[in-house]
């Protein structure tokens, strides 16, 4: 199943100079119910079915709240100390049982494509690299050697550090809420299937804003929402799917310009994001300024080294567990409805 990719992606655009606080306007998803955005202004392009519409967006402050959707909602993931658990075992599998079904070679390309990796000498941090998967798509076209892997988890850099094509990549341990690069650092920020740990979602990208140079190009590639009820229900309870308006008003707000939205998924799903996809839409924008993102936040949300209570830790990783054999069974059973429907016909 690997080395297969969505035929017929969309690509939605914020207009410059525009400050939304959501998106504005009414499209068709992939199997053709309504996703109704709020206001902005936007432009709509795809290869499937959508409807142009731009309407006038209303600004929104500078000073924000640091998430719209708040930490305290209850995920298995929580925050990253629970993360980090999960990965010392998931690592061991990951290349092998989480990538054919979510996030293959070609979604990886076509998902890097809007980064625009034009020079083999650019400078660029790969956050939440893990394994390393989503890097060895960056060094196709940048020399390894300014290429930087972070990711809290020393257990699938072990796995990035066994990669021939890596062994130039700098890899270093770091919290993607908190960059150890200095302002104005790199060329390219890419960030795949990091964002649904993090706490904190608007932090993580104002600091990608931070980090870049004046021109330089954020891509954040993650999750989407599901709409199915069940899917929707192992998501929220499991980790941060975020909405696509979520994603734009997010880069937004943290001050990037000429914002995309492109959306990838596996071909066998023919497109159907009713159940949600871990590798659902690729989204970037562009640094207008030097210096730090103009957004004010408060302090960390998060506090990692508060005891948990064993009695709302067990049902939580009860229904974590629930959630990943869901998603771990949607793959495969997109794949065999796409097997057994005729083609042309909805699944």
């Amino acid at each position: 199943m690997a080395s297969l990719m969505l035929s017929g992606t969309g690509k939605l655009t914020v207009l410059n100079n525009r400050t939304p606080n959501g998106l504005g306007f009414t499209t068709s998803d992939f199997h053709g119910k309504s996703l109704s955005f709020p206001k902005s202004s936007i432009n709509a392009t795809s290869r499937v079915s959508y409807s142009r519409t731009s309407l006038v967006p209303k600004c929104s402050s500078s000073s924000v709240s640091s998430s719209s959707r708040p930490s305290s909602q209850p995920r298995f993931i929580q925050h990253k100390k629970e993360a980090y658990w999960f990965y010392r075992f998931l690592s061991i599998v990951y290349d092998h049982v989480v990538n054919p079904g979510h996030w293959t070679e070609d979604m990886r390309d076509e998902a890097l494509e809007p980064a625009e990796l034009t020079d083999r000498n650019m400078l660029v941090v790969d956050v939440g690299g893990g394994t390393g998967f989503t890097t060895l798509g960056i060094v196709k076209h940048v020399d390894a050697k300014n290429v930087t892997i972070l990711d809290q988890s020393p257990h699938q850099l072990a796995k990035a550090k066994e990669k021939e094509p890596l062994k130039d990549c700098k890899i270093i341990e770091g919290d993607a809420e908190d960059l150890p690069f200095k302002t104005d650092y790199a060329d390219r920020y890419v960030s795949a299937g990091s964002i649904e740990y993090w706490p904190d979602p608007q932090r993580g990208i104002k600091e990608a804003y931070r980090v870049l140079k004046l021109g330089g190009k954020a891509c954040l590639i993650g999750p989407v929402h599901p709409t199915f009820w069940l899917s929707r229900f192992f998501a929220d309870v499991w980790m941060l799917f975020p909405t696509e308006e979520e994603y734009i008003e997010w880069f937004t707000k943290a001050g990037f310009k000429n914002v995309q939205l492109k959306r990838i998924g596996p071909k066998w799903y023919r497109g159907v994001r009713r159940h949600g996809l871990i590798m659902g839409c690729s989204v970037t924008g562009v640094k207008p300024a030097s210096g730090d993102s103009p957004l004010q936040l408060g302090p960390k949300e998060e506090d990692v080294e508060k005891p948990v209570d064993p009695f709302v830790f067990l049902p939580r990783f009860i229904l974590g567990v629930l959630a990943a054999a869901w998603f771990t069974l949607v793959p495969i059973y997109m794949w065999l409805k796409d097997q057994i429907v005729p083609k042309g016909q909805p699944i």
